[in-house]
C-alpha cells in the first residue's frame, strides 16, 4: 500500500510541477535571473504552508516527531548544494523537475537525468577519497536542528522551541510569497505556464 501511495503522491506532485511551469527550463532560468518570480513565489508558499502544517501538527500532537529525519551537516553538503545550484542554473532543471520534464516528454531532460546519474556514479566510485578528505565529517554536531523540538532525538543549535520556530519561519515564507513582486529586474512579457 505504501508503494501505491508513493506513486499516487509522486504523480500528483509531478502534475503540479508541470502545471506551475517548473518542468520548463525557461521558467526556471527566468526565476533564477529574477525576471519572473512566479515559481519562486510558488515554492516559498509551498514551503511555508508545509512548515506551518508540519510543525503545527507536532504542537497539537497529530504529527509524530519521531518520524522527522534530519540529515547530517558537513562541508560536503554545502559544496554539493553549490554544485546543485550551479547545475540548476545552467540546465534549468533540479532533480525533481528534470524527472517530471522527462515524464512530460522533454528530450533535453533525458540528457539532464543521464548527467545526474553519471555524476552519482562518479561520486560512488570516488567515495573513499571524499571520506578520507574530511569533507564528510559532521560539523556543528552533525544531525542538528535550528531549534529544540521536544521528544526529537536531534539537538538544537539554539534553545528556541523548534516547533514555534518552524511555524514562525513558515509564516514568514508565506508572507514573502505574497509581498514579493513579480519581477526584480524588469518585467518578463510572457504568458503564464500551463495555460
Amino acid at each position: 500500500m505504501q508503494i501505491i501511495l508513493a506513486l499516487v503522491i509522486g504523480a500528483l506532485f509531478g502534475a503540479t510541477l508541470d502545471r506551475i511551469g517548473a518542468t520548463n527550463p525557461n521558467w526556471i532560468i527566468r526565476m533564477l535571473s529574477l525576471r519572473n518570480l512566479h515559481l519562486m513565489k510558488t515554492i516559498l508558499l509551498a514551503i511555508g504552508v508545509g512548515s506551518v502544517l508540519m510543525f503545527g501538527g507536532q504542537v497539537i500532537g497529530v504529527v509524530d516527531v519521531l518520524h522527522m529525519s534530519v540529515k547530517s551537516a558537513y562541508v560536503g553538503v554545502f559544496l554539493g548544494g553549490l554544485l546543485l545550484g550551479g547545475g540548476w542554473a545552467a540546465s534549468g532543471y533540479c532533480p525533481g523537475t528534470g524527472v517530471c520534464a522527462a515524464a512530460s516528454g522533454r528530450k533535453d531532460a533525458f540528457f539532464f537525468i543521464a548527467g545526474g546519474l553519471l555524476g552519482a556514479a562518479a561520486y560512488m566510485v570516488t567515495y573513499d577519497g571524499w571520506k578520507a578528505s574530511g569533507l564528510l565529517d559532521g560539523i556543528a554536531g552533525g544531525k542538528v536542528t535550528l531549534g529544540t523540538v521536544p521528544g526529537a532525538k536531534y539537538e538544537g543549535i539554539t534553545a528556541l522551541p523548534g516547533d514555534i520556530l518552524g511555524i514562525v519561519l513558515g509564516l514568514i515564507f508565506i508572507l514573502v510569497a505574497f509581498v514579493l513582486p513579480n519581477s526584480l529586474v524588469g518585467e518578463d512579457a510572457v504568458e503564464m505556464p500551463a495555460e
